[in-house]
């Protein structure tokens, strides 16, 4: 058999998904543990992700538009800003499995391994979103510091600071559940090559480093917040302190003036 090329396309939006709400929208769609599959002839298919992640196999543009419009005409607050990623696969009956100059080749490619691909990249491209909210987090976090250690204070206003640590609280619970969501697939514990093509992926998308370097990031953030927060309590407790030292300053004296002789 000549070997084969499949192209893969991947899409985040910001939102998540319901996907027992996408599933009416395509008839013979599957629906998954963890992704919704809709097959497109001849042997190409979409990977529908709750959390807001869709990626085409072997599905020409104008098709996965197609579907992406319909998607979007679903979930009318679905935002127009969107991060997509490819990749492709190589399969080749006499190619070992591995990746060489970034593509993945194997020496045969079946619904199972296209759905490890699928998945990896579905992680992948989540991710790369997560990092844009976690570095406008991080930067946002270092101007609050930086203002601290400049005026050794912060805003007596701390509402927007509350707000900010919610949606940070927010945002590390999203990507801790999305990033653990999708564990090792079980299709990898009977196949080696499986197992040896979804680590291989891994490695290739980066995954492990790039959700440590997001952990560290949001638990500085966390911490940093921690810091500020202190601080903005510690000082509207100073000047609770002060204006009852006024309030019981000025009950003596107003006390003491039917004492004083006319």
């Amino acid at each position: 058999m000549a070997s084969r090329t499949h192209q893969f396309h991947a899409t985040a939006f910001e939102e998540n998904f319901s996907l027992r709400q996408l599933a009416s929208l395509f008839p013979g769609a599957r629906l998954g543990g963890h992704e919704l599959f809709v097959p497109i002839e001849p042997d190409g298919g979409i990977y529908v992700y709750r959390f807001g992640a869709v990626v085409a196999h072997d599905v020409a543009r104008d098709r996965r538009e197609a579907v992406l419009e319909e998607i979007r005409a679903a979930i009318p607050k679905l935002t127009a800003k969107a991060i997509s990623e490819d990749y492709t696969v190589v399969e080749d009956p006499a190619f070992q499995t591995g990746i060489v100059g970034g593509t993945l080749h194997v020496d045969r490619f079946n619904p199972p391994r296209a759905s490890i691909v699928a998945r990896t990249m579905a992680q992948s491209t989540a991710m790369e979103y997560y990092e844009q909210i976690v570095d406008d987090l991080f930067a946002r976090t270092s101007a609050l510091v930086e203002r601290l250690e400049r005026r050794g204070t912060v805003a007596l206003n701390t509402r927007p600071l509350h707000r900010f640590i919610g949606e940070a609280v927010t945002t590390r619970t999203e990507v801790i559940t999305v990033l653990h969501l999708l564990d090792k697939p079980e299709a990898t514990w009977d196949d080696a090559a499986m197992d040896r093509i979804y680590e291989d992926l891994r490695a290739e998308f980066d995954l492990a480093d790039r959700y440590a370097t997001l952990e560290s990031k949001l638990r500085s953030v966390q911490e940093a917040l921690e810091l500020v927060l202190g601080v903005a309590r510690d000082r509207r407790l100073v000047l609770l302190e002060v204006a009852i030292g006024v309030l019981i300053l000025i009950e003596l004296i107003v006390s003491l003036v039917p004492l004083i002789p006319r």
